[in-house]
C-alpha cells in the first residue's frame, strides 16, 4: 500500500492533496474555452448545454463526497466547476433567448 507523505515543497500538504489540486485544475477549467468561445461570439451556435447541465449535476455529488471524505481539493475544484457549468448553461440560454428575438 503506498504511503501519503508529506509534500517536500508544502510541507502542511499530504501528496495526495497536492496531486488532487493538480488533476481538480484541469478538470475543472476544462470547460472554460466553449464558455469564452460562446461569450466572445454572443451566440449559442454550436453548444449544447445538456453536457454543462449534467456535469454540474454530477459535481454537486462530488462535493458533497468530498464534503464527507473532508477533502479540500474535491471540494474547493468540484464548486468552482460547478459555477463554470452553470455559467455555461445561463449564457447558452441568455444567447438563445437573443437569437430568437
Amino acid at each position: 500500500m503506498p504511503r501519503d507523505t508529506r509534500s517536500i515543497f508544502l510541507p502542511e500538504l499530504q501528496r495526495s492533496e497536492i496531486f488532487g489540486f493538480l488533476a481538480g485544475f484541469g478538470t475543472t477549467f476544462a470547460a472554460i474555452p466553449d464558455l469564452y468561445r460562446m461569450l466572445r461570439r454572443r451566440s449559442s451556435e454550436g453548444m449544447n448545454p445538456m453536457m454543462a447541465s449534467i456535469m454540474g449535476f454530477f459535481q454537486i455529488l462530488w462535493i458533497y463526497y468530498g464534503l464527507l471524505i473532508a477533502s479540500r481539493p474535491v471540494i474547493v475544484w468540484n464548486l468552482i466547476a460547478v459555477v463554470i457549468n452553470f455559467s455555461t448553461v445561463a449564457a447558452y440560454y441568455h444567447f438563445i433567448r437573443k437569437e430568437k428575438l
